[in-house]
């Protein structure tokens, strides 16, 4: 019997636009929500284009270091969503504190022609761990782009949190040279930047889950 090769891996896509992105999906807050704070960026490749076709998502606990989700073993945060769950339209019904403010802990961005998303968020606190360390405030950040079969995961830290990154048990994992491309800039206008480079000598650093 003659052997046959390896069909060549392709990828699928990017399809992001057709329904994965709804209209309050960069809200995780709405808009005019008290302390708000606006996280924005764009997304490049190794060439340094920025892509007009990726997808951002972003997953955090609330300023109180809780999640809105029943797995959270501390218990439900007050921004837990309802029986309408997390997706599109925020909260469900029921819901006091952060949920009643729509707080739902996830957001998603498709990029813009111009590699640009915007995320409208609150800070999260400070979490606990398993091993008794303290995690510093941060998102978990998710990009879906072109060339990717899986989406590639980051974390984004707060500039304004020097000694919490600097005990973080995760950054400090990652190699100080690197570490840089973790951490949020503080930006002239009030916002935070965060970029994000798929390779290249800018590669933000990714973790293996």
């Amino acid at each position: 019997m003659s052997e046959r090769g390896l069909t060549p891996s392709q990828t699928v896509g990017p399809y992001f636009a057709m329904r994965l992105p709804w209209p309050d999906g960069p809200f995780v807050v709405p808009s005019g929500t008290p302390e708000a704070i606006m996280i924005a960026g764009r997304v490049y490749d190794g060439a340094g284009n920025a892509l007009p076709d990726a997808m951002i998502e972003t997953w955090q606990a609330d300023p109180d270091g809780r999640f809105a989700h029943p797995d959270d073993p501390r218990g439900v945060s007050s921004g837990a969503a309802g029986p309408g769950g997390a997706g599109p339209g925020g909260a469900g019904p029921g819901g006091a504190g952060l949920a009643g403010q729509g707080f739902r802990g996830f957001g998603r961005c498709q990029t813009g022609p111009d590699g640009s998303y915007r995320i409208l968020t609150l800070k999260p606190g400070p979490l606990p761990t398993p091993d008794g360390d303290i995690e510093a405030p941060h998102l978990d950040v998710s990009v879906f782009a072109r060339g990717l079969l899986d989406r590639v995961v980051t974390r984004m830290y707060f500039p304004d949190e020097m000694a919490a990154n600097a005990a973080d048990p995760v950054l400090c994992s990652v190699d100080l040279a690197r570490r840089a491309t973790l951490i949020a800039v503080a930006e002239p206008e009030g916002h935070l930047r965060f970029d994000i480079w798929l390779q290249g000598a800018r590669e933000t650093v990714f973790f293996d889950l």
